[in-house]
């Protein structure tokens, strides 16, 4: 702690003992709740607060709100990678962490209150929650608040998000820097994030000045599933011309991979020497059937690093406008699209790439 804190002044000021208002400014927890509000409020008051080094955390208790599937990593990794990033980043501080399962919409609105007016709980995270009135009801309580991969509408309630549209223009981008002109996109639009991954696979499109339908260029599911992605890529081989097979898949995640991965061997294709494949949202597989997967890194712990970020941000500096962090994706090359020249006549497998 820097010598010119006025803690004597603090101390004076709200009436408790030098060593509380140390213990308050170092985000010890064993404090009340009135001692922290009036010491932290005397420190701010005496500029103390603008001195702070953004490594402390003045909370003893935070809730995550999360959809009961994000508790469990074979229901859903990517949350799950979120959950380990919240705990990570929460390591260095005394602060108890508390979970609550919460629908994404039409969520338990009794539940959330009964959770948040708790005395105990002094800040929320809520990851993937896309019910407005929740998003309202956070708002109104007053306590620091973060959104993770989900948007406030009415712009009361900061957030940190991938930046899925430029994700999925990055993605298109470098394929058809590859040669690639046929590519087929493999999504599940369950949610308007993957709307806007999707859009932003149309703006690569037009950059380009390639044409893109849906029937000609986009396969959905209605999961992130490896069987239903071999399912839906074994049906499209089937039902499709040869003539008119993509030269590339564009994948929506790692689990899908594996399937797209799977239907392409059955049908007797290699990766990537007919076919390339590059996933979206990867961060688990390394590899797919020995294929080494090049894809675009989502980080998904630092989703939870950087909430925790903002919540000490909002603690720090109570009334700061609320905005939204976008986070960028990460070009992984490895062996899964092989570059081919514009005649659209495969080349070999390059050892090496333009970005290495």
């Amino acid at each position: 702690m820097k010598k010119n804190l006025k803690i004597r002044e603090i101390a004076q000021q709200t009436g408790f003992s030098i060593s509380t208002v140390s213990r308050v400014l170092a985000g010890k927890s064993n404090t009340s709740e009135t001692a922290r509000t009036r010491i932290l409020t005397s420190a701010r008051q005496h500029g103390v607060m603008d001195d702070l080094v953004s490594g402390r955390l003045f909370m003893n208790s935070l809730t995550v709100f999360a959809p009961e599937r994000a508790f469990n990593s074979r229901t859903d990794i990517f949350y799950h990678k979120v959950l380990q990033g919240i705990h990570d980043a929460l390591d260095a501080y005394d602060v108890r962490l508390k979970y609550c399962g919460l629908a994404e919409n039409d969520s338990d609105v009794t539940l959330f209150l009964e959770k948040m007016s708790s005395p105990d709980a002094e800040g929320a995270v809520l990851i993937g929650i896309d019910d407005p009135y929740i998003h309202a009801l956070a708002a109104d309580l007053g306590k620091p608040c973060v959104l993770i991969n989900c948007f406030d509408r009415k712009m009361k309630l900061a957030g940190v998000s991938p930046a899925h549209r430029l994700i999925g223009e990055f993605a298109a981008n470098y394929l058809v820097e590859q040669g690639h002109r046929q590519i087929l996109t493999l999504l599940c639009l369950r949610r308007y994030t993957m709307e806007w991954r999707l859009a932003g696979i149309r703006d690569a499109y037009q950059q380009h000045n390639l044409p893109f339908s849906d029937d000609a260029c986009l396969l959905t599911t209605q999961g992130f599933s490896t069987s239903e992605a071999e399912l839906a890529v074994s049906r499209y081989l089937a039902d499709t011309p040869q003539d008119c097979w993509p030269t590339a898949l564009l994948v929506g995640g790692d689990f899908m991979c594996v399937g797209a991965v799977n239907a392409l061997l059955k049908a007797g294709l290699r990766v990537p020497q007919d076919i390339s494949i590059m996933s979206m949202d990867s961060a688990n597989l390394a590899a797919v059937q020995d294929i080494p997967l090049t894809s675009v890194l989502v980080p998904r712990e630092e989703l939870g690093r950087e909430a925790v970020r903002l919540l000490q941000l909002q603690l720090l500096q109570p009334g700061r406008p609320a905005g939204n962090m976008m986070l960028n994706g990460t070009l992984i090359v490895r062996e899964s699209v092989k570059r081919i020249r514009a005649s659209k006549q495969h080349c070999p497998v390059q050892d090496y790439d333009l970005y290495d």
